[in-house]
């Protein structure tokens, strides 16, 4: 049997537990190294070998564990999350010491390492995006929000750089009722946040508000999973629609000529997301991920093996990227499941001494 091929994850986000399940699918073996600050981390407990790594490091600092790390462990394949621009930039010391890297060149990473200089790149690419605003004062939040009112749209807001949906906020003129303490509820009064503003600006917050406000776009929600080799050629892209409940699958061209060109007119190489949704019935690119998705993993459903093929490329391999039938007809729903997570090692909670822990 050949040697398994070494695969690093640094402290990812818990679903790619499904992305180590579709490593193991690979005709070769895979031995999967994980690490992460939190000991609970269910992807520590799904890798082969678990680490719990420092959490005050700076990028630099991070980069020189990392290189010590794939050094030590014989990495071939890294799949940075944590500190993905930094490590990029340090490239040819990863591959001197025989390990690849899995991300983006560091210009396609810097381009969308905030989501206004994401829209940018968007608009260069001569694709749309919504109307937005950068908002760091009252002003410009009362200013933005007036004007997509007056439009007729609902306004919303979002921190410039951020992931996975978090500080996102429905905008509301609504007074504060009881009513809002039940259920599910995103919105914030635009008084409050304005006030908020004001009160940052007045005791000379050394961080200022970099905020973003624009339309709530119409669903359902398109998310393109993208695979590029190492030039940014697009070689696989899907689209998973999400419409509360509801989800299947798309090739339709309104989002994947959009997303290759994207990906292509960046240089997006490996795994990379692009994400859509509607203002008057038309696309719009809300944001671009230079990561693997958190719901890559259902393209299984597609019979595709993109975490594998990815590490194929990082290789040197071409991949197999081909699949059976019209994905567009298949459709599914996301449920919590009781299935754990296994470790292949004992818990960190139950008394396990973790395989490291370097300052």
């Amino acid at each position: 049997m050949s040697a398994p091929v070494r695969v690093w994850l640094n402290r990812t986000y818990a679903e790619n537990v499904f992305f180590i399940e579709q490593l193991r699918e690979a005709p070769r073996p895979v031995e999967v190294h994980a690490t992460h600050v939190d000991p609970d981390s269910p992807v520590l407990a799904a890798a082969d070998h678990a680490t719990l790594e420092p959490g005050d490091l700076t990028p630099d600092a991070y980069v020189a564990y990392a290189l010590d790390f794939c050094a030590r462990h014989a990495i071939d394949v890294f799949l940075p999350r944590l500190n993905q621009l930094a490590i990029s930039l340090h490239q040819p010391e990863f591959e001197a010491i025989g390990t690849a890297l899995v991300c983006p060149p560091a210009t396609a990473i810097a381009a969308f390492d905030s989501k206004a200089d994401g829209y940018a790149a968007i608009a260069a690419a001569g694709l749309p995006t919504p109307p937005w605003w950068q908002v760091r004062t009252a002003a410009d939040l009362l200013a933005a929000v007036d004007r997509i009112e007056a439009a007729g749209l609902t306004a919303c807001l979002k921190p410039v750089s951020g992931a996975g949906g978090e500080g996102f906020r429905v905008l509301t003129r609504e007074p504060f009722g009881l009513h809002r303490l039940a259920g599910w509820d995103s919105r914030v009064q635009v008084d409050q946040v304005a006030a908020a503003l004001e009160a940052a600006a007045a005791a000379g917050a050394e961080e200022p508000a970099d905020l973003m406000v624009m339309p709530f776009l119409d669903g359902p929600e398109v998310s393109v999973d993208c695979l590029a080799d190492r030039d940014g050629t697009l070689l696989a892209a899907v689209g998973r629609s999400k419409h509360r409940r509801r989800r299947g699958f798309t090739t339709a061209p309104q989002y994947l000529e959009p997303a290759r060109r994207v990906v292509e007119s960046t240089g997006m190489a490996f795994l990379s997301n692009v994400q859509f949704r509607h203002l008057a019935g038309e696309p719009v690119v809300i944001d671009v991920n230079t990561r693997p998705s958190g719901g890559l993993h259902q393209l299984r459903l597609c019979g595709l093996n993109l975490p594998w093929n990815a590490v194929q490329l990082a290789l040197g391999e071409r991949p197999d990227t081909d699949w059976a039938g019209d994905p567009a007809g298949i459709e599914y729903t996301l449920v919590s499941g009781i299935q754990p997570v296994l470790p292949r090692q004992a818990p960190f909670a139950r008394g396990f001494t973790p395989v490291e822990l370097v300052h």
